[in-house]
């Protein structure tokens, strides 16, 4: 675990009291089956930024031989927001830079720390989110060009966008379990980069709206890989177990934090794919993400998990990854 991820974990252990920073938005009431849904704020009061100019995100518009429009081809990234302040923001940070190089898509003045945190800082004061909890997006396409397969002339500029929206964490849903389908994992072999290309992921999510659920679980040759948005962990025999980070999964903020959090509370983590029939041996199973936290999943494809509840391990890292997540915004709010 890194210094500072050990010095607020220790922080949260000693003052959970403490710990929750600032006001948190109320939970709203919805259809249960709906995990994650933001709060419903005019469009028209919310800040875009793009190409170097801020204004209101229902007046961004792109050209329609953006490449991100014609191809896909770009990157995006996600960053939980708690009272202003961007969580994690290194990682999410090295991510985005590490999916522009693999693209080869110049890296833009947002990619840079100092350039983020000025813009992520106006749009969040001018949208009126610095107190509560919101989502930070950034999307970086290939920029505006004929339509053509291969790269355009080396001098296109890049598309560059931000906005902030409100969020409402879910967490009547999370005290009480979800559930999720299992579906098959269609996806290229670079799952690793976060590509605005994600047809395959909107069609598994799609599946398991369709069944009342809330995740579709991505299955390939027999081994789970991630979910559609999500990072997947289950508890088998008393051990966590995951996916490991390579090419087949998107290496999750989240995960990483979750995982780093179990080992420090002392249980047993493995980074080892769990097979599809180990699925129906699960103690327990839940889903962890930037907008998902740890959400215990209580029942897959209509059948239980485990007891049918949300398992203890997922509940303790429920608690202690919200803990976590409230004391380094409050780290890096006094900072």
């Amino acid at each position: 675990m890194h210094v500072h991820s050990r010095r607020r974990l220790e922080q949260v252990q000693r003052h959970p009291e403490q710990s929750r920073a600032g006001t948190r938005v109320p939970v709203r009431r919805s259809d249960p089956r709906i995990t994650f849904k933001p709060t419903l704020t005019p469009v028209s009061l919310l800040l875009a930024y793009l190409n170097g100019q801020f204004l209101p995100r229902a007046a961004a518009t792109v050209p329609v031989e953006d490449r991100g429009f014609a191809f896909g081809d770009g990157v995006y990234e996600v960053w939980r927001v708690v009272n202003g302040r961007l969580f994690e923001n290194e990682r999410h940070l090295a991510r985005l830079v590490s999916g522009l190089a693999e693209l080869r898509i110049a890296a833009p003045d947002l990619a840079r720390p100092d350039v983020l945190k000025a813009v992520a800082e106006r749009l969040l004061a001018e949208s009126k989110l610095t107190g509560g909890e919101a989502t930070l997006y950034v999307e970086i396409t290939r920029g505006v060009a004929p339509r053509t397969h291969q790269f355009p002339p080396p001098a296109t500029t890049p598309t560059v966008y931000a906005t902030v929206s409100p969020f409402t964490p879910a967490d009547e849903l999370r005290a009480r379990g979800a559930s999720c389908i299992t579906v098959p994992d269609v996806r290229w072999l670079r799952c690793d980069v976060k590509t605005i290309q994600l047809l395959p992921n909107v069609m598994a999510r799609q599946a398991a709206a369709e069944r009342g659920a809330i995740e579709g679980i991505m299955i390939r040759d027999g081994i789970v890989t991630e979910g559609s948005h999500t990072n997947v962990v289950g508890v088998l025999d008393g051990v966590i177990r995951t996916h490991p980070t390579n090419n087949l999964i998107l290496p999750g903020v989240t995960r990483a934090v979750v995982l780093d959090l179990a080992r420090s509370l002392g249980l047993a983590v493995r980074e080892d794919a769990l097979a599809e029939r180990d699925l129906r041996r699960l103690d327990e199973l839940f889903l962890v993400g930037t907008t998902t936290d740890v959400m215990p999943i209580v029942r897959l494809n209509d059948q239980p998990v485990g007891s049918g509840a949300p398992g203890p391990i997922a509940t303790q890292l429920a608690r202690t990854f919200r803990e976590y997540l409230d004391a380094a915004c409050a780290a890096a709010h006094a900072a």
